[in-house]
């Protein structure tokens, strides 16, 4: 009795820290993405403030015929 008592509690750890790990991992995973979303608009920025008018190029779309 006492043994299945405690294997409940471990396999209640193990699923705690997944899920401690699921959470810190897709919270790493947003921030990277922040960092990177963040670094474009700043070096969008920067482009601008130098005076540049071709820093974001427009895409035309294909010609259709």
């Amino acid at each position: 009795m006492w043994r299945r008592i405690i294997e409940e509690q471990e396999e209640a750890r193990r699923t705690a820290a997944l899920m401690g790990f699921i959470v810190i991992l897709v919270l790493a995973i947003a921030g990277l993405l922040l960092v990177r979303e963040l670094a474009k608009k700043s070096r969008l920025e920067d482009c601008l403030m130098s005076g540049r008018s071709n820093c974001a190029p427009i895409e035309a779309p294909a010609r259709r015929f």
